[in-house]
């Protein structure tokens, strides 16, 4: 039986963890290790860990940090301490369902190195997340199939993981950056040896204040931003070292120039003049293919003026 690791950063969310820990004890799959890190929390997090750490010691192994360092950061770490053949990434302020890894059990006894399964986001009111489903296929195929049609084919906590995918492909988590899925996870999908996405309802993503998609600070903002150009140009590095398929790497570089096109929307006029030089510098308008008529007119808007382009996206 497959050992699966879950890896849970823990920052300030004594309002939810305890939700998060009773849904891992829950687990009608037995063979797993809970790893959870204290990214220094400065609220009560810790003595519901604690409670969890003392009740169930052969499930959770607990580990506290001197400093903040961030998700990123925190995941890396956890990855250092995982000794399953899979690992799970839950958020502390989110929950899983009680039968999931039971779900996925069949995928793993295949050896699948990337599990994808579905979520339910939870804001006042519960909504499915919908998406491709496909049995096994190559990791350019699958990112070819999730691409367009798929809004959380970024989110790393809905998908199961070959923990050798990490070790061995040496992928990390980029620390000190935003939207540090964005940065790794769809260069872990499309470099994969074979991925499944199924139709298993297993992530409960709980969005509260404190998510970091509803941050109203405008410096976060600004920085969000920034960090998605880093990642832009960790993936040109990155895709390098894969033997990539033409039409696939076009949908990477795809995607990314429409994430951060999208994203340059929140950053207020006035102050956009610099980041539309930054992506003019790279040429990042080339990456829009030209397939069919909307994808034409999308190019020539965007060539004449990014920020009439973003206009027309109200």
């Amino acid at each position: 039986m497959n050992k699966v690791s879950i890896i849970i950063p823990v920052y300030n969310t004594q309002a939810q963890i305890d939700r998060c820990l009773k849904s891992i004890v829950n687990q009608t799959y037995k063979n797993i290790e809970t790893i959870v890190i204290n990214d220094n929390s400065t609220d009560d997090s810790e003595e519901i860990i604690l409670k969890y750490v003392n009740q169930y010691p052969n499930l959770f192994s607990y580990y506290k940090k001197e400093n903040n360092t961030g998700l990123a950061d925190t995941r890396n770490y956890g990855l250092t301490k995982a000794s399953g053949d899979y690992v799970l990434f839950v958020d502390s302020d989110d929950y899983i369902d009680d039968d999931l890894i039971e779900n996925l059990k069949k995928y793993m006894e295949k050896g699948i190195e990337v599990i994808k399964f579905k979520a339910n986001i939870v804001n006042g009111k519960t909504t499915i997340i919908d998406g491709p489903v496909f049995q096994e296929t190559d990791g350019q195929t699958a990112f070819d199939l999730l691409v367009f049609d798929d809004i959380m084919l970024d989110s790393a906590c809905i998908y199961l993981f070959k923990r050798d995918i990490f070790v061995k492909k040496n992928f990390k988590f980029c620390s000190g950056a935003y939207h540090e899925d964005f940065g790794v996870v769809p260069l872990i999908v499309v470099s994969a040896k074979n991925v499944v996405s199924t139709n298993i309802i297993g992530y409960y993503y709980v969005q509260t204040n404190n998510s970091i998609t509803r941050n109203d600070d405008y410096q976060k903002t600004i920085k969000r931003w920034e960090d998605s150009l880093l990642h832009y140009d960790n993936m040109l590095q990155y895709i390098r070292k894969f033997s990539l398929r033409k039409k696939t790497e076009e949908n990477v570089k795809i995607y990314y120039t429409n994430a951060i096109l999208l994203k340059l929307k929140s950053i207020h006029k006035e102050d956009r003049k610099e980041y539309i030089q930054q992506i003019k510098q790279r040429n990042m308008i080339k990456n829009i293919k030209v397939r069919d008529v909307r994808q034409l007119v999308k190019r020539v808007i965007l060539s004449i003026n990014i920020n009439l382009y973003l206009k027309l996206l109200k």
